[in-house]
């Protein structure tokens, strides 16, 4: 599947997704490839705020995400993954997951994040070094010129499986680890409203 969007120059636009998007088991020997490409132009701000993407036992997807923005323009990234259904039991002992972004502004790389997990993910994701055991997970990006402004106020929301920081004065970078997606949300939702001014879909609060 292939998407491609462009906030045209001083507008904005908010793309979400109507419900949780789902990797189901996988055909032997396929791969669901997704590739998004997102254009933001001079004045323009972009939130990209879809819904938790839950990936099954069995599943095996690879996705991509870039980004091209014009000097001045304005972005609030939101991508959550949810490892499983945890009302379940789910566990995922077969699975592959590839997640690349990348940013782009001006030509010039701002940010770039690259995710592959393959096998049993599950298992991975006990160790302290990876995951410590959460069942969820969840990366967002602001670039805008008062992203320094609310790195504190961000720092204040997040609990000690959660960290946030500046790459430059106009890029905050926040990454969340939760034990699954009601906690997840629980954090993510007011981070988001604080980033995006209050406002955010109304999908996200069903």
């Amino acid at each position: 599947m292939r998407v491609t969007v462009t906030a045209g120059v001083n507008s904005t636009l908010t793309l979400t997704t109507q419900a949780c998007e789902r990797a189901y088991k996988a055909q032997p020997d396929q791969v669901a490839q997704v590739c998004n490409s997102l254009n933001v132009e001079n004045g323009a701000r972009l939130n990209w705020m879809p819904q938790e993407t839950i990936l099954f036992e069995g599943s095996a997807l690879h996705r991509r995400l870039r980004v091209n923005m014009d000097g001045n323009a304005r972005l609030l990234m939101v991508e959550p993954v949810v490892f499983g259904r945890a009302a379940m039991g789910e566990q995922l002992h077969n699975c592959q997951f590839r997640d690349r972004i990348k940013i782009m502004r001006d030509g010039r790389l701002d940010y770039i994040d690259s995710i592959n997990l393959t096998g049993d993910v599950s298992a991975h994701l006990t160790l302290s070094n990876v995951a410590g055991g959460a069942g969820a997970m969840a990366s967002v990006v602001l670039v805008d010129p008062l992203a320094e402004t609310h790195l504190d106020d961000v720092r204040a929301l997040l609990p000690d499986t959660a960290g946030a920081s500046l790459l430059a004065n106009d890029v905050l970078v926040l990454r969340l680890l939760a034990p699954d997606s009601f906690t997840l949300r629980k954090v993510l939702v007011p981070v988001l409203r604080l980033l995006n001014h209050t406002e955010i879909p109304r999908c996200w609060m069903i």
